[in-house]
């Protein structure tokens, strides 16, 4: 039985009782490889963990917005490049180690060491120096401004950890959030528990189970019996009409910051040669994947930027649908007949189903794709990490990432010093006019080199059960914090 509080209600002129449940059941398509968000780009990592089971210094609320985390507040320097944040004074891990400078200037030191295994690195390479003058103040110098710093320092790749804990976070997560770890049914579940000793706001949820259903007619199914109380990032979108006419269930569409792309490995032939890249690009009609694979559900894209967000230039008439374009462009490059290539695709419903969409749209231009499904672990492993493909399809969850385009050891494989120049210009500008100008300049620069095939944003779709109230409709992060979820 569901554990909660007791409370009066009039029914019918009669008293009852009824009982405030204080459980929580969220389904996931996707299981995480581990539990520790410092240590794997995968976003079911975060999804599980941000806000929850650990903390950053800053942390993004639902509308987008930064706000305190383990720091209750911080100043900026003058000159961009000195920031110090001032602790909450009783903060305190799991198993009670001290949440204080020394563990945030280790988890600091730790993502920007010569053997970070941090998914995003990258964020912390500005840092020249963490001081702690107190237990419950931290200075961080940077070597240049760095305009994102501290988003980046939300985001769950900057969790704060425990030096004592650290080497075990992947299997036995100790964090200084509101829930802690309680068991890992692999295959399954994740079932976290409130943090009794929690020193913020406690969450009104007493336990909250994540549990792992990959298949979209389970993930129905699953809703339909009341086995999971909410599905975060639903797949199945041909059954959304029927959630939507059933008074039990809410069905909310928010968005997310998730481009999702036909990733492109410019560096291995034949899509080394820009033609080839922009023959795909006008042989994808967007339309027919937005309507085939999100039902209508999603919004196009034409370069690495959501549209949602300040400083986004429509592209999207930059290659219009075109075969005839598409098959000219190709004999331009040499491929009067096509080429054959290799599709890898992640599990996710939209990357299987849009890459089976891909490659019938390719092969009316004569590139002629074998599809490749593979398992979250090895695609990690095979094409993110060891850059091993020609194509895949994928969604690209963190937010603000346009940056990735500047690093040359990104799985893309793409190398442009122009593009590198306007992210050191970022680095250095402040003015967010100007911050955006830039950023409309660097996605000018993606999709006239049709780096990738820039698709659509995949949706923040949520199927749950009516009573719910708290569930985030829009994900500006990798994330499903539970903390201010509770029963109607």
């Amino acid at each position: 039985m569901a554990t909660g509080v007791f409370a009066l209600a009039l029914v019918g002129g009669a008293a009852a009782w009824a009982q405030a449940r204080t459980d929580l059941v969220i389904g996931m398509s996707l299981e995480p490889p581990h539990l520790d968000p410092t240590a794997g780009a995968a976003a079911a990592i975060k999804e599980v963990t941000y806000a929850n089971l650990f903390e950053s210094l800053v942390r993004v609320d639902s509308s987008g917005a930064l706000v305190p985390g383990l720091a209750e507040g911080w100043t900026v320097a003058d000159d961009g490049k000195t920031y110090r944040f001032t602790l909450r004074p009783n903060a305190k891990f799991h198993d009670g180690a001290p949440g204080d400078a020394a563990a945030v200037k280790f988890s600091l030191d730790r993502a920007r060491g010569a053997d970070s295994v941090n998914g995003q690195k990258g964020y912390f390479a500005s840092i020249a120096s963490v001081e702690t003058p107190d237990p419950r103040s931290v200075v961080v110098t940077l070597s240049r401004p760095d305009g994102l710093f501290l988003f980046h320092m939300a985001a769950g790749d900057a969790a704060i950890v425990s030096p004592t804990s650290a080497a075990t976070n992947k299997q036995k997560p100790i964090g200084t959030g509101p829930f802690t770890f309680d068991r890992w049914a692999a295959g399954d579940r994740v079932v976290l528990t409130r943090n009794p000793d929690y020193d913020g706001p406690k969450p009104a949820l007493d336990r909250v189970s994540f549990r792992f259903i990959s298949d979209a007619a389970a993930q129905i199914a699953s809703l339909k019996a009341g086995d999971v109380d909410a599905f975060v990032q639903f797949n199945a979108f041909e059954a959304l009409p029927e959630f939507r006419n059933d008074p039990k269930f809410a069905v909310t569409v928010g968005t997310t910051e998730g481009e999702t792309l036909l990733s492109t490995n410019n560096a291995r032939k034949p899509f080394d040669d820009v033609r080839v890249r922009r023959a795909m690009a006008h042989a994808i009609d967007r339309k027919t994947l937005i309507d085939g694979v999100l039902y209508g559900n999603g919004v196009a894209i034409g370069s690495h930027f959501p549209p949602h967000r300040a400083g986004y230039v429509d592209l999207t008439g930059l290659y219009p649908y075109d075969p005839a374009k598409a098959k000219a462009l190709l004999a331009e490059a040499g491929y009067p007949n096509g080429f054959d290539a290799t599709l890898r695709l992640p599990p996710p419903p939209y990357a299987r189903r849009g890459g089976e969409l891909v490659a019938a749209l390719l092969a009316e231009v004569g590139i002629r794709l074998t599809i490749e499904p593979m398992e979250w672990a090895s695609w990690l492993d095979k094409v993110f990490k060891g850059k091993d493909y020609d194509l895949t399809m994928i969604a690209h969850t963190e937010p603000l990432d346009i940056d990735v385009y500047a690093r040359d050891s990104y799985y893309f494989n793409y190398r442009s010093a122009a593009f590198v120049r306007l992210e050191e210009e970022l680095n250095r500008t402040q003015d967010p006019a100007a911050r955006n100008a830039l950023y409309g300049q660097q996605q000018r620069l993606l999709a006239e080199d049709a780096v990738n095939g820039f698709l659509f944003m995949l949706p923040a779709v949520t199927v749950q059960n009516a009573k719910i109230s708290g569930l985030w409709v829009n994900r500006p992060i990798q994330a499903n914090d539970v903390t201010g979820v509770t029963w109607k």
